[in-house]
């Protein structure tokens, strides 16, 4: 590795950790306000915005994690990395948000038998702005590093906050209209958001099952590496291809069939020309080929 390269590729490191550190930041800030106009309002829809925002700052945190691993190289006792934290974490994650949307939801069912008119509703208005405004400047500096780094974690992490964006909006709806007298607009957005919440906790624990389990990568994913592989000259065929997943990393195992003449030197450049054709297109991927004579 030269200078160069070793430079751009200790800046896109230190943008990765700072996106990381914004997006946790942010979190914690609008948890904080978030909490406290909620104590003061007693609004569902405020609740079930705080919980969302503790789903931010948990999946922010994972993110966090799953980045600091990622620069961090496999090691004596963890020789495949420790990309699993980054499930396992997910997993933990998803049973707290499912548990806590399940407040919420009791809470707004409550709120619709029983209607509360609510206090300090237009600090929950102040509040819900100031997290669009905290939103957007984030969502600016993540697009900047997804341009520079191409991170998937970031990625995904920005996607989870452009949601937001439209659900914060929903809540300074149902306050404005909670304080002219449609009590019940506070209780249904709540309700509304709860169920929301609980479906992204299900998907973040099905995904975070999918990698404990080694579930194989998609299909598409397969069928372009057997056909990468099948590609190169001199390769008969191409069977038994093995994938999973481990965090941000791939594992990949195939069995090539080559002409039984060939010498041992020129399998094995077979094999290597495979594994960089499939590196190339799936960087993120740990290829390992074994070769079979025909």
């Amino acid at each position: 590795m030269n200078r160069q390269t070793a430079a751009i590729d200790q800046g896109n490191a230190r943008l990765l950790r700072l996106a990381t550190y914004a997006s946790v930041l942010v979190a914690v800030i609008l948890i904080v306000l978030k909490a406290t106009v909620w104590y003061l309002s007693g609004s569902v829809s405020l609740l079930a915005s705080l919980i969302d925002s503790l789903m931010d700052g948990g999946a922010s945190l994972i993110n966090l994690l799953a980045v600091s691993y990622a620069l961090t190289p496999a090691d004596k006792g963890h020789r495949f990395g420790h990309g699993k934290a980054e499930a396992l974490a997910g997993l933990a994650q998803s049973i707290f948000i499912s548990a806590s949307a399940l407040l919420v939801l009791w809470q707004g069912i409550e709120h619709l038998r029983h209607p509360v008119p609510l206090d300090a509703a237009w600090y929950g208005v102040a509040v819900m702005l100031l997290s669009i405004i905290a939103t957007l400047i984030l969502l600016r500096f993540q697009n900047h590093v997804i341009q520079r780094t191409g991170s998937t974690a970031i990625r995904a992490d920005a996607l989870h906050y452009r949601s937001d964006l439209l659900m914060n909006a929903s809540i300074i709806i149902a306050l404005v209209l909670s304080w002219y007298g449609i009590t019940s607009a506070d209780a249904l957005f709540g309700i509304g958001v709860a169920l929301f919440i609980g479906y992204g906790a299900l998907q973040i624990g099905r995904d975070a099952v999918q990698i404990l389990m080694d579930h194989e990568l998609p299909d598409t994913v397969r069928t372009e590496a057997l056909a990468l592989a099948r590609a190169v000259p001199g390769v008969v065929d191409v069977h038994d291809l093995r994938t999973r997943e481990s965090g941000q990393q791939w594992f990949m195992q195939l069995h090539l069939e080559l002409p039984g003449e060939l010498s041992l030197n020129d399998a094995h450049e077979l094999g290597e020309q495979v594994r960089h054709a499939i590196l190339q297109r799936f960087p993120q991927a740990e290829v390992l080929v074994h070769k079979d004579p025909v």
